[in-house]
């Protein structure tokens, strides 16, 4: 086995940002892998060091059309992660190459950190924190003075996934109401059913919910579906929570609904203006940054110590299957009408 695999090229990207663990090395290890460790993030810098490859593995790398028509004979790029928005997919398609994920993974994560975000808005604590911070007692605990119970609250979630699902069922427990919409209004009701979730339309979830989160992956369709049009449907006094994708917000529309107090307030751990991998070098000046009435975590609702094993393991397994002339998990394979340029059983 060490053998056969060690024949292979196999390329890891985003080895600067985001450097391989000992448990990930430790795992290429087993199968004989000795990675191309890639740091290079334009991809211009890429295409030299992977136009060769067998596999590539990606995190966070755009890998675009012209980075795919270098890849000859790649036979999978297999996601560290459950998105693939940063990946031309239909490319990679019509060359006959896999595209695989992670689909499970990190959805405990993502649904804790939603409800982290929920909970610090619904109680305030941030400004009760920052007029600790400032020796401010009386306004700290005037900060509480208007919260609302929770268990007379409504939770809209937007997308009913995994996560949605993990989500709804930690809100329950806090007795929220929960209302949840999706794509596909004909799906099966059962799991909503179980849960306790009311299925409803779009426009109904806005107008009635306290909080409203995202739960979907970012595509044509999905850009920008929070607009100033949605934000204002939403009710007044509502709080968004965005774990999805930044670019499914109009940051600008929601900067004028925190502004002018449509909206209470927003809990955002992904965004489309704040490139929050690299280090500002000056102080920022986006105006959700400004804002005393949101929360804001840089991009790690996915992170824990057991997610990342999770990703690691099932990221580079995709890999073997296919080094192995074998399909990967159905539930894995995001592509699942390529035509595979080897043969796969």
């Amino acid at each position: 086995m060490t053998n056969h695999f060690a024949a292979y090229r196999v390329a890891r990207l985003n080895a600067g940002l985001y450097p391989p663990s000992q448990d990930e090395m430790a795992t290429f290890a087993q199968y004989g892998i000795q990675p191309v460790l890639v740091a290079n993030e334009a991809p211009e810098a890429i295409i030299p060091q992977i136009a060769n490859c067998d596999a590539l593995l990606v995190i966070s790398a755009q890998v675009p059309l012209a980075v795919i028509e270098h890849l000859k004979q790649c036979r999978v790029i297999s996601r560290l992660g459950a998105g693939t928005d940063k990946i031309d997919v239909q490319a990679a398609t019509n060359r006959g190459i896999l595209v695989t994920n992670v689909p499970f993974f990190c959805v405990e994560e993502q649904a804790d950190h939603t409800l982290a975000l929920l909970l610090a808005l619904a109680r305030r604590l941030p400004q009760m924190s920052q007029a600790m911070a400032d020796g401010a007692w009386r306004r700290a605990r005037s900060q509480a003075s208007h919260n609302q119970r929770l268990s007379h609250q409504v939770l809209g979630l937007i997308g009913f996934g995994n996560s949605a699902r993990a989500t709804a069922q930690r809100a329950r427990a806090f007795g929220l109401r929960v209302l949840a919409t999706r794509r596909n209004p004909s799906a099966s009701h059962a799991e909503a059913d179980r849960l306790g979730v009311e299925m409803v339309e779009l426009d109904r979830l806005l107008s009635q919910s306290d909080y409203v989160s995202l739960h979907l992956p970012l595509s044509a369709d999905s850009h920008h579906m929070i607009d100033e049009a949605a934000l204002r449907k939403m009710k007044p006094g509502a709080m968004l929570i965005n774990t999805s994708r930044g670019a499914i917000v109009d940051e600008t529309a929601l900067v004028a609904a925190l502004r002018t107090g449509h909206l209470a307030g927003a809990g955002l751990d992904t965004f489309e203006q704040i490139d929050v991998f690299v280090d500002s070098t000056t102080q920022p000046d986006h105006p959700l940054l400004s804002l005393d009435n949101v929360v804001l975590t840089p991009h790690v609702a996915a992170y824990s110590v057991q997610a990342a094993h999770d990703v690691t393991h099932g990221g580079i397994e995709n890999v073997v299957a296919v080094l192995s002339g074998h399909w990967p998990p159905e539930a894995h394979i995001v592509n699942r009408d390529v035509v595979p340029r080897f043969s796969l059983i």
